[in-house]
């Protein structure tokens, strides 16, 4: 039986499959370079937010938060309850900052979605190539 050019050994096979292999994991690998690099900007665009919300909130706060005391003491509140109800809208802020911070940092958005689901489509492809040769040696 002679060797036509659509034929190929079995060596050749199997060095095409190890070098297709090799090229799918090194692009599946820089795939998730690249998607964890996107998650660590989300991460830290997340943490550069709560950080500088903390930074800007303590010294900016306490000199604010005085001169609100005052005005409202020299409009007649009682000192207590207008510490109590600037405090308390500093504390609404604050809270709000750190909350837009922290929902940057969900879990949700630092899964590697792009990577997975690609794997997962490689995974397929390479069970729908290999299943009907399967299928037909087994029927012969």
């Amino acid at each position: 039986m002679a060797l036509t050019d659509n034929t190929r050994t079995v060596p050749e096979l199997f060095t095409s499959v190890v070098s297709q292999l090799a090229d799918l994991m090194r692009t599946e690998g820089q795939l998730a370079r690249a998607e964890i690099s996107e998650k660590m900007t989300l991460a830290a665009t997340g943490l550069g937010l709560i950080v500088g919300g903390a930074i800007l909130l303590m010294p900016a706060l306490v000199v604010l938060l005085e001169a609100a005391v005052a005005a409202l003491v020299d409009n007649g509140v009682a000192p207590y309850w207008a510490a109590l109800i600037v405090g308390g809208t500093g504390l609404l802020l604050g809270l709000i900052l750190l909350l837009s911070g922290v929902r940057w940092l969900r879990s949700g958005r630092l899964v590697l979605g792009k990577t997975i689901h690609q794997l997962q489509r490689d995974a397929a492809t390479a069970r729908s190539q290999v299943r009907p040769d399967y299928v037909e040696k087994r029927a012969a």
